[in-house]
């Protein structure tokens, strides 16, 4: 088939012979919209709205990614050539490991809808796991199990797991940029940004690869210790896991220096 669409040719066709050529077009220019627009007929002119819509959120998201990208550009023109974004999954629940990531992306790389992973669908999460690890530099996890939980506290665990997943990486950044407040114990150029995650590429980056990988994590969790439906809520305290854990006492995987465990006084040992 012939891609060119012409404005002349428009009157010539039905509206759906007009919505399949449309369709074949990579971008519509202006004398061709304006003949959609004008159009006499209402399913042509909703083919030049809908087109100006689609156009509309490219430029936002366009504009959207812009601003994710800025901190590391304005680091990258001072001397920053290669910068980690760290991000943690796993903070709050009730079980399993607190995980982290560091990820190093070029600087030309720029992933349609990338964002903070809690924004994101489970499906969504998966795509751009595959992106981010296919397209980035550098990309590393680090653990911190629940055993240095309970020994350590959640806050020194995590900042732990931060320094596994940097230390972890194959080359050695410039600068770490650090979703939350708190730095990490490393011997590196850092800074910390609240809301990272939301408003920094690679810290995005670092949050879905931390988030996918706990999550995977969780489901291998869930066939170990039957019956808490770490598969579904992932150790977050959900109404579904306070029963299950006094139906079933605590698993292994429980951290129990969390005040909503440590009142259970059955411990299930399994495996």
């Amino acid at each position: 088939m012939d891609e060119v669409l012409r404005p002349r040719d428009i009157r010539s066709l039905p509206v759906a012979g007009v919505a399949l050529r449309v369709s074949a077009l990579a971008s519509i220019d202006a004398p061709l919209l304006r003949a959609l627009a004008r159009d006499e007929r209402a399913g042509v002119r909703t083919l030049a709205v809908r087109y100006r819509r689609r156009r509309a959120r490219a430029a936002q998201e366009d504009a959207r990614l812009d601003g994710l990208h800025a901190i590391e550009a304005e680091h990258r023109a001072h001397g920053f050539l290669v910068i980690a974004g760290v991000d943690e999954a796993g903070v709050a629940p009730l079980a399993g490991p607190v995980v982290a990531a560091a990820v190093i992306l070029p600087a030309d790389l720029r992933l349609p809808h990338l964002n903070d992973s809690k924004q994101l669908t489970a499906e969504q999460r998966e795509v751009l796991y595959v992106e981010i690890t296919r397209g980035a530099v550098a990309v590393a996890v680090g653990r911190a199990e629940v055993e240095e939980i309970d020994h350590l506290n959640i806050l020194q665990a995590t900042r732990l797991a931060h320094r596994r997943a940097i230390m972890a990486l194959p080359l050695r950044p410039h600068l770490v940029l650090i979703d939350g407040r708190y730095s990490a114990d490393v011997p590196v150029p850092q800074l910390v940004i609240v809301d990272g995650d939301a408003t920094c590429a690679s810290i995005a980056a670092a949050s879905i690869v931390a988030k996918v990988t706990r999550d995977r994590l969780m489901a291998v969790l869930a066939q170990q210790y039957p019956g808490f439906g770490f598969e579904v809520h992932k150790g977050y305290s959900t109404r579904a896991h306070r029963a299950a854990i006094a139906r079933q006492g605590i698993a292994p995987v429980h951290r129990r220096s969390f005040l909503t465990v440590r009142g259970q006084q059955q411990t299930l040992a399994i495996g």
